[in-house]
């Protein structure tokens, strides 16, 4: 990058750089001037009593209290997290803001228990426990308990996912099946993001970075209503340039969006209540033709009462409206409505009783193109579940989680979806659990309706012929899981957690060939299985340096059923590493500054082959004042660039990034 591409605009002790955009076709950006400009004008103007940028000592939160942060994930009702039957790893909000992450997905490297491949500057590649791709299946995701999965590819849209990671509280990563409480599609794993109340957003906000690839400036402003309740709105946009591939040849990937939205939380005790939406529009980079264009806007909802004798009830709505015009394949409307009730109740001593029930529904219209088409183009889809759980305390130390959810899909009908977990408490400070459940990941409109071309390429005997023909016969694809796990702290400097898994699948998307070798169709004559360990622990060195790391190694395969035609089918999972870890050290340097350094190995992905790799992220934070904070964040400190995921040669190489930040409060 040459100094003519660069200039500086001085702030009280930074200097933000910003890099002239030369994408092709897109104008030269200047957000990181105008945000700059704003900084150094709240550094002069900003009141002795301005809300202070939270910079905290690492002991100020000890592993102790880190290890019971609750928990919602796992049984619907909240617990701490060392209680928790399941393979869960909480990503806080002040992990978040001491990482080298600059989107949500690079948020997610933080959970040693999650795969996360950056394919190019847009798209990842994200699943737990295998399984993954360009167009993962198995994963639930949800943002503030709304599916943000699309019906499309029972998967992520990642260019379409996006939050204001300084009002993060939490993520939290369950790495298994999470059917019982959340439905088809939580196969290998759920992640639920989870953001602050708008009373602790309180007073405004600046957060503003740049590098020679890519600028992300937002502001947030939170306020209290006449009714006792708080508020918070909020915008942002980024800005990332194409990337390149090992040959240096442009790939057409860069992207902007823009996001705005709001929050409002208002009761407490007995009752609270939370409205919030966002509304986003997009554009995304791609070669040979126009951009794609996306947008969307979704409005939820949340209702908790408390009652006097300990039950509550929980209620939550939500609608969503997305669209994607992708030039070249297609253009989706879809809308979404989706509401939800859950009442928890203890029967006895013994039991804390769980019922719920909820009713999903998607109205989907696609524009079609002759390359590709989706038949019927308009579906109106629906999902129904009703559930129970019987949290049963067996003993003091011993306690039986029985559960099961019967959910309906437009496809295959009825599905039912158990779990039985069982959790000893050895100690107050050690848990031992085991856990057998079953999962199911239903049909998407890939798997049923997709057709290419749009049209058939000839007509035998009255017989429509293409090269995909859609499976009119696909059916779920079943999971059944077993897991042991053990979580500890044998000292207070010391929390680790150790899990065992074993996933057996049938009835696993297979392809097979019609009449002349032509209308193939996905059908489910495959099986496979997953298994290995995955841990991870922290330790609290002193208490101004913290160490934290994690490792998975895992077996994935997968075969043609017995019954299969195709018995020479290449069949996979995804395209997995055996093995991969993370390492993370934080450190307190005096009461201003700090230094974090992350490590994280990936192994190699067999099909298509990209080679290991193992990046070192950076980040030192300064707070410059009491509401201004500072941070310079180096990305793949010691690689200049590597591929992640993809095809050689073409596959996109992430290369060394330079990122400076601050974020002002007000």
């Amino acid at each position: 990058m040459s100094n003519k591409n660069l200039h500086a605009a001085t702030v009280p002790g930074i200097a933000v750089l910003h890099r002239r955009r030369a994408t092709a076709g897109w104008p030269a950006g200047g957000g990181a001037v105008a945000v700059a400009a704003m900084a150094a004008a709240l550094l002069c103007v900003a009141p002795a009593g301005a809300q202070q940028v939270a910079l905290k000592d690492l002991a100020d939160l000890s592993l102790e209290e880190l290890s019971n942060i609750t928990v919602t994930s796992v049984s619907g009702n909240a617990e701490p997290l060392s209680g928790a039957a399941a393979s869960i790893y909480v990503i806080t909000g002040e992990d978040i803001r001491r990482s080298a992450a600059t989107s949500l997905p690079e948020a997610l490297r933080l959970a040693p228990n999650l795969q996360v491949a950056r394919i190019d500057a847009r798209n990842y590649a994200v699943t737990a426990r295998g399984s993954n791709g360009a167009f993962s299946n198995k994963l639930l995701v949800l943002i503030d308990g709304r599916i943000v999965y699309t019906p499309l590819f029972s998967g992520v849209f990642w260019d379409a996912q996006d939050v204001m990671l300084e009002d993060v509280e939490r993520i939290e990563v369950i790495s298994g099946p999470g059917g019982t409480l959340w439905g088809s599609n939580a196969v290998n794993g759920v992640i639920n993001v989870i953001t602050r109340s708008a009373a602790d957003t309180q007073g405004g906000l600046l957060a503003a970075g740049t590098s020679g690839r890519e600028t992300d400036t937002a502001m947030r402003y939170g306020g209290t209503l006449s009714n006792g309740g708080h508020y918070r709105i909020y915008g942002k946009h980024a800005d990332y340039d194409d990337t390149r591939a090992a040959s240096g040849a442009q790939v057409f990937d860069g992207w902007r969006r823009d996001q705005v939205g709001f929050r409002a939380d208002w009761g407490g005790g007995a009752d609270a209540f939370t409205l919030q939406g966002d509304a986003y529009r997009g554009k995304l980079h791609q070669a040979l033709t126009s951009a794609i264009q996306t947008g969307g806007a979704n409005l939820t909802g949340h209702w908790n009462r408390r009652f006097d004798d300990g039950a509550q009830l929980r209620v939550a709505a939500y609608f969503d409206h997305t669209d994607r015009s992708q030039p070249g394949a297609f253009v989706e409307n879809l809308d979404t409505a989706s509401a939800d009730l859950q009442y928890a109740f203890k029967l006895g001593a013994a039991h804390q009783v769980t019922l719920g029930g909820g009713y999903r529904a998607s109205w989907d219209r696609l524009e079609n193109t002759p390359g590709l088409a989706f038949l019927p183009a308009a579906l109106n889809m629906h999902w129904g579940n009703v559930f129970a759980q019987d949290e049963i305390a067996l003993t003091e130390s011993l306690r039986l989680t029985a559960g099961a959810k019967v959910e309906t899909n437009s496809y295959t009908g009825a599905e039912f979806l158990p779990s039985l977990r069982l959790a000893w408490r050895v100690t107050p400070q050690h848990l031992l659990w085991s856990a057998v459940s079953r999962a199911v990941r239903a049909p998407s409109r890939i798997d049923r309706d997709l057709y290419v071309p749009a049209k058939p390429i000839l007509t035998i005997s009255g017989v429509p012929i293409y090269l995909l023909a859609g499976g009119p016969n696909f059916v779920s694809e079943v999971a059944k899981v077993y897991e042991v796990g053990y979580r500890g702290q044998p000292a207070a400097a010391f929390t680790y957690s150790v899990t065992a898994f074993y996933q057996h699948y049938d009835k696993l998307r297979n392809l097979q060939a019609g009449l002349l070798g032509l209308n193939l169709a996905f059908d489910n004559t495959a099986i496979g299985s997953v298994g290995g360990v995955e841990m991870w622990g922290s330790w609290q060195v002193t208490r101004a340096w913290r160490l934290s790391g994690g490792f998975v190694g895992q077996h994935t395969g997968a075969r043609p059923a017995p019954d299969a035609v195709n018995q020479g089918a290449a069949l996979s999972l995804g395209n997995d590493p055996s093995r991969y870890w993370t390492l993370r050290s934080s450190l307190d340097i005096g009461d201003r500054q700090e230094l974090d350094v992350s490590v994280r190995h990936m192994g190699a992905l067999p099909t298509p082959a990209v080679p290991a790799y193992t990046a070192v992220d950076l980040r030192y934070g300064w707070r410059v004042r009491p509401n201004v904070q500072a941070a310079l964040i180096v990305q793949n400190l010691f690689d200049p660039r590597h591929p992640e995921f993809g095809t050689a040669p073409g596959y996109s190489e992430i290369g060394r990034n330079i990122f400076a930040k601050l974020n002002i409060s007000f």
